[in-house]
């Protein structure tokens, strides 16, 4: 049985990122000392969260929605995610203040593949708030440089809508960033194109020594299929390309069924998925 029964978390502050978008610092409450074995136990699983798991975070009389981690919970519990303001949820958590106290569950799902990825040659693609669930690898291998090349292709409609900008900045200084943006108004010297990820494949490509061992895809759903279709045809093989996929997901724990599919649950058996594997379980446009 599933702990349903929400953490108590405290919203540390926050700060504008991108269009309609905030970076947001939590802190897990740290129990009392009489509190029982189990809030222990779920505080200690919070302490093995994995880059690319997500939590449900939970607003009190308002509801639940999912968040990937941008930064997993340290060992004084701080943890950040970023949120774009799209509905109910997120709009009454737009009108906290910092010190608020909020809930919490997880860590849940499945999340990227490390013992595949590190000492690869690595390409990581994101679009827009895409670019969420691959911060926190991206931070990790630039950290302990465990990669034998490695490059970061990310995507926005405009300069105005980039979001992680600070993240961006501080891995150009290890590896190179490339910014693809869809509506031409580039600014000189900022590493920056006109147009999107997938345009900018060709390119990129050419720059790795032997092609990219590991690809890592998140973004729009389209995005990430046009550009896995163009590294397979440009020789990258299918089982080391990783797609992180976005469905509602109600309830985290593959009950409530919203993110079924076939005999999947994005929840638990992704988010992330190998591309030979998702490729028979969602519809494709020719």
């Amino acid at each position: 049985m599933h702990n349903l029964t929400p953490a108590a978390i405290r919203l540390i502050d926050f700060y504008d990122d991108g269009e309609h978008a905030r970076h947001f610092r939590f802190q897990l409450m740290n129990p009392d000392p009489g509190v029982s074995s189990s809030v222990t136990a779920v505080r200690n699983d919070w302490m093995q969260a994995k880059t690319g798991q997500f939590f449900m975070l939970c607003l009190p009389a308002v509801g639940e929605a999912p968040f990937t981690f941008t930064e997993l919970p340290d060992q004084q519990g701080y943890f950040r995610a970023l949120v774009r303001k799209m509905g109910q949820v997120t709009s009454a958590l737009f009108q906290l203040k910092a010190g608020q106290i909020l809930g919490a569950r997880g860590p849940y799902g499945e999340g990227w593949p490390m013992d595949q990825v590190i000492n690869k040659s690595i390409l990581v693609v994101g679009g827009g708030c895409g670019l969420a669930p691959l911060v926190g690898v991206v931070n990790q291998l630039v950290a302990q440089k465990n990669y034998t090349q490695m490059m970061v292709v990310y995507g926005a409609r405009s300069r105005q809508a980039r979001m992680l900008t600070p993240e961006r900045r501080q891995w150009q200084q290890a590896i190179p960033v490339l910014n693809a943006i869809e509506d031409g108004d580039l600014e000189p010297g900022q590493h920056e194109f006109s147009g999107t990820p997938v345009d900018l494949l060709p390119m990129v490509l050419s720059q790795f020594h032997q092609g990219p061992e590991v690809v890592l895809l998140a973004g729009p759903q389209a995005m990430m299929f046009a550009a896995a279709k163009h590294l397979v045809t440009s020789g990258v093989p299918e089982q080391g390309i990783y797609l992180s996929i976005e469905r509602r997901m109600h309830c985290g724990v593959r009950t409530c069924g919203h993110c079924y599919l076939k005999d999947k649950y994005i929840c638990s058996d992704g988010p992330t998925f190998r591309w030979d594997v998702l490729q028979a379980y969602i519809p494709q446009s020719p």
